[in-house]
């Protein structure tokens, strides 16, 4: 993991030609109420079987509610022997933080609470 990038420099890499992968961790309910324009849902749990895909990444950027399990995702991404050349980081502040715009997916399902 290569440390923690502000929502700020997020927001204005994404319009640039250097843009990285944004992989968002929450579950995909949470995601479909809201998230960073083009970013991917990669549950966190499902990370360890899916760290393959990040593979041919220069830029990743992990992101969670409030930024605290995000690092832990940057890390466990980075220590990938595919990732060795990338730039893996966590947004600082998670999506707490981030005053962009937020995509969603039509309706998110309804909780079964």
């Amino acid at each position: 993991m290569d440390g923690e990038i502000s929502p700020d420099k997020v927001e204005t890499l994404l319009t640039s030609d250097d843009r990285p992968r944004i992989i968002d961790i929450r579950s995909p309910g949470a995601f479909a109420q809201g998230h960073i324009p083009g970013s991917e849902n990669v549950p966190f749990g499902d990370l360890p079987d899916r760290v393959e895909e990040f593979a041919d990444s220069d830029h990743i950027v992990t992101v969670c509610p409030h930024g605290k399990a995000s690092v832990q995702a940057a890390r466990l991404i980075g220590s990938y022997e595919g990732t060795a050349d990338a730039t893996v980081e966590s947004m600082a502040g998670g999506l707490d933080a981030w005053d962009g715009e937020l995509e969603t997916d039509g309706e998110a399902p309804e909780s079964p609470f």
